[in-house]
């Protein structure tokens, strides 16, 4: 995946329709039930948004016990996905590391829960 070619070119009304935002990680548990191994977590956005709740691929770098507290970018307009038993509404965003494990996406500072990213 790191070394995926470019994807086609869109328009910038296209890139506005994606409602990326920042919400800070309110708890985390293991979800060993998940075909591939994941973390349920539950997500502040922010008085506008809400709480949401998100499975991520994450276990490599991520234990879920660090993760209260942590600030992370989502997508929050996906229509939600049923992963197993639990419904995913957000999208947490990660990068590939060297070896294709996901390193989520986090603001370089703290920044106001549900800040959208432009």
């Amino acid at each position: 995946m790191s070394n995926a070619p470019a994807k086609e070119t869109i328009s910038f009304d296209d890139f506005l329709k994606i409602d990326i935002r920042v919400g800070k990680v309110l708890r985390a548990e293991p979800y060993p039930e998940a075909r591939k191994p994941a973390v349920k977590l539950w997500i502040d956005f922010g008085p506008e948004i809400g709480e949401r709740k998100s499975s991520a691929q994450i276990t490599r770098h991520y234990a879920p016990e660090n993760l209260a507290g942590r600030q992370v970018l989502a997508v929050v307009n996906f229509p939600p996905r049923q992963i197993g038993q639990f419904r995913s509404e957000v999208l947490v965003l990660g990068v590939p590391d060297a070896e294709g494990e996901v390193v989520l996406l986090t603001p370089g500072q703290e920044v106001p829960l549900g800040g959208q990213l432009y």
